[in-house]
C-alpha cells in the first residue's frame, strides 16, 4: 500500500510526550522564605496569647481573703465612729464611778460597773486578738448596759463636781506612791549594786581556803615583790585597786590579751585584807601571758592614817560614817552618794600612786569595771606636755562641765574654778609620776579634802576630787581611748565601741551582776576563764 502523504502546508502531528517545564530556582527560594516567616508569625502570635491572658481569679480565695483583712487596732481607738473607741471611752467614765461607788458605800453599784467593765475588756481584746473590727451586735448590749449604770450612778447624786474632786485626790495620791516607788526602786538597784553576788563570793573562798591551806603560794608571793621586773621604767605599769577577784583577772586578762608584747606589761593590785589571799591566790595560779602581777594590801601602807590622810580622818568621824553606812530617813536623798564604795580607802587610792609606786615615772590607771580592746602601751609614748594626767573629756555642749560636780555657790570653789571647764573620766588614765611630784599634787587632793569636810563643796565620790586636784594638770585624750557608759546607757553607737581602747562599765549595771545590760555583756564574758575548776564549780557561767 502506497504511503500516504499529507497535505501540502501541514505538518504530520508528533505523538511523542511533551516535555514539562520547570519553574526558575530563585521562585522556590521565595516561597520558602514565605512559609518560615508564616510559620514564625504564627508561633509568635500563640505566645503573645498565652502571655497575655487574662488571669483566672478564684472568686472564693478572694472573698476569703477580703473577709479575713485585719484591721488596725490602734485606729480603731482613735476612730470616733468606731465601737471600739466608744466602748473605751465607756469604760473609762464607769471607772471612775466605781471608785466613786465605793468611797459612798455603795457596793452593788460598784460591783454592777465592774462585772460590766470586765465584758467590755473582754470584748476589746477580742478584737485585738483577732483583728476583726466590733459589730454593732456585738457592741450594743454592753454600751446599752453600761450607759444605764452610769445614769444610775449620775442619779445617786455622782455628779461632776464630784467626780472631778475625787478623781483629783486619787490622782495626786498615785503621784505620791509613784514618787515613793521611784525612790524604793533606786534604793533596791543601790543595794544590789553594792551586794556581792553569790557566786563571787563563792569563788572568793574557794581561793581563799587555798591560800591558807597551801604555803608554797605564800612563798612565792614574796618571791615576786622581789623581782626588778616591778621598779623597771623600761615596762609598761598598770596599776588596778580592787576588791574584787573577777573584775580584775579581767582588767588584767583583757589587757595583756590585745597586747603585742605581753610580756613587758607589769601590774600592781592593791586590795583589802580580806581579798589578799584570794586575790593573790588567783594570780598565782593563772598565766597571763607571761606578765607580771604583783598583790599588795592596803594594811602594808602604815603611811596611810588619819594623821597623814583627811580622808582617813573624816571617816573615824561619827558624822561622816552616819552619813554613808547609817539608815536614813529621808526618802528624798540621792541614794548613789551614801555608797559606800564612794567613799572606800580602796577608791581613793588613786590619790596617792606616787608613794605607792615611788619608783614608778609612768603608771596607766584601770577601774575594775573596764575592758582593754587594744594595745595600751602606745598611751605611755603620748606626750602629756608636763601635765599630770591624760584623761577623756566628757563634756557635750553644756553638759558635764565642772558646774555640775560642784557646788560654785560656795566662794573657794568660785574664786578659784571656771564653772565652765569640760569634766573628764576617771577609769583609764596615763599619770605622769615625776610631774606629779613636781606639783605636789597628794598635797593639793588633801587641801581640797580639807576643804570639803563639811560635804559643801561636793558630795562624795572621788570624780570631783580629782577635777579639782588636777585643775590645769589634766591633758585631753582622744575619745576613742576610754568609752564609757556601758553600766547605765543601753544605745552606745557599736561602731564607738568597736572602736574603743577601752570599755567602761561605769554605772549600777556592771556586767557581774543580774542587772548588767545584756547587749554588753558579752564584752566583759571573753575575758572570764569558764574552764577554771573553781569557776565552773561557783557556777558563774
Amino acid at each position: 500500500m502506497p504511503p500516504v502523504r499529507s497535505a501540502p502546508g501541514r505538518r504530520a502531528p508528533e505523538f511523542r510526550r511533551s516535555s514539562r517545564r520547570r519553574l526558575p530556582e530563585w521562585i522556590w527560594w521565595l516561597v520558602g522564605i514565605f512559609l518560615v516567616l508564616g510559620l514564625m508569625l504564627f508561633v509568635l502570635h500563640h505566645n503573645q496569647r498565652e502571655h497575655f491572658r487574662p488571669p483566672v481569679v478564684d472568686k472564693g480565695s478572694e472573698f476569703e481573703e477580703t473577709h479575713h483583712e485585719k484591721v488596725n487596732f490602734t485606729e480603731e481607738l482613735l476612730s470616733s465612729t468606731s465601737f471600739a473607741r466608744q466602748l473605751t471611752d465607756q469604760m473609762t467614765l464607769a471607772k471612775a464611778y466605781v471608785v466613786l461607788a465605793k468611797e459612798h458605800g455603795n457596793l452593788q453599784l460598784a460591783w454592777e460597773l465592774s462585772s460590766q467593765i470586765r465584758n467590755c475588756q473582754r470584748l476589746l481584746s477580742e478584737e485585738a486578738v483577732s483583728g476583726k473590727a466590733i459589730t454593732k451586735e456585738e457592741a450594743h448590749p454592753i454600751i446599752t448596759r453600761l450607759a444605764r449604770l452610769i445614769y444610775k450612778a449620775q442619779d445617786s447624786h455622782y455628779d461632776i463636781s464630784t467626780t472631778i474632786v475625787t478623781l483629783k485626790s486619787l490622782v495626786n495620791a498615785l503621784e505620791e506612791r509613784a514618787k515613793a516607788a521611784v525612790v524604793q526602786t533606786a534604793e533596791f538597784g543601790q543595794l544590789a549594786a553594792e551586794s556581792v553576788p553569790k557566786n563571787l563570793h563563792c569563788l572568793t573562798v574557794k581561793l581563799t581556803e587555798e591560800w591558807l591551806q597551801n604555803p608554797k603560794h605564800r612563798g612565792r608571793s614574796e618571791e615576786h615583790r622581789n623581782s626588778t621586773r616591778l621598779v623597771d621604767n623600761n615596762l609598761y605599769h598598770f596599776a588596778i585597786f580592787s576588791d574584787n577577784v573577777l573584775a580584775t583577772s579581767v582588767v588584767v586578762n583583757s589587757t595583756v590579751s590585745n597586747a603585742n608584747h605581753p610580756q613587758q606589761l607589769v601590774f600592781h593590785v592593791v586590795t583589802d585584807r580580806v581579798h589578799f589571799g584570794a586575790m593573790s591566790t588567783w594570780f598565782l595560779i593563772n598565766d597571763f601571758k607571761g606578765c607580771t602581777v604583783e598583790v599588795r594590801c592596803i594594811d602594808e601602807f602604815t603611811w596611810l592614817n588619819a594623821a597623814a590622810s583627811p580622808l582617813v580622818r573624816q571617816l573615824s568621824e561619827m558624822e561622816t560614817q552616819g552619813f554613808y553606812y547609817g539608815d536614813s530617813k529621808n526618802l528624798e536623798r540621792e541614794i548613789k552618794f551614801h555608797n559606800p564604795k564612794f567613799v572606800s580607802l580602796l577608791n581613793h587610792l588613786r590619790f596617792y600612786i606616787p608613794q605607792i609606786l615611788p619608783n614608778l615615772e609612768k603608771v596607766v590607771f584601770l577601774d575594775d569595771d573596764v575592758v582593754v580592746q587594744k594595745d595600751l602601751t602606745q598611751l605611755f609614748s603620748i606626750e602629756l606636755h608636763s601635765n599630770v594626767i591624760g584623761a577623756v573629756e566628757t563634756c557635750l555642749e553644756s553638759f558635764h562641765r565642772y558646774h555640775k560636780y560642784l557646788n560654785f555657790s560656795h566662794p573657794i570653789i568660785s574664786s578659784k574654778i571656771d564653772p565652765h571647764t569640760c569634766g573628764w573620766a576617771f577609769g583609764m588614765n596615763i599619770f605622769d609620776l615625776i610631774a606629779w611630784r613636781k606639783a605636789n599634787a597628794t598635797a593639793l587632793y588633801h587641801y581640797w579634802q580639807e576643804q570639803n569636810a563639811d560635804l559643801l563643796l561636793w558630795r562624795t565620790g572621788t570624780l570631783p576630787a580629782g577635777l579639782l586636784t588636777f585643775y590645769g594638770l589634766m591633758e585631753p585624750l582622744d575619745r576613742r581611748w576610754h568609752v564609757l557608759g556601758l553600766g547605765y546607757d543601753v544605745d552606745i553607737d557599736d561602731r564607738l565601741i568597736e572602736s574603743a581602747a577601752v570599755v567602761h562599765y561605769n554605772g549600777n549595771m556592771k556586767p557581774w551582776l543580774k542587772l548588767a545590760i545584756r547587749r554588753y555583756k558579752y564584752i566583759w564574758e571573753r575575758y572570764v576563764n569558764f574552764t577554771h575548776p573553781y569557776v565552773r564549780e561557783c557556777l558563774l557561767h
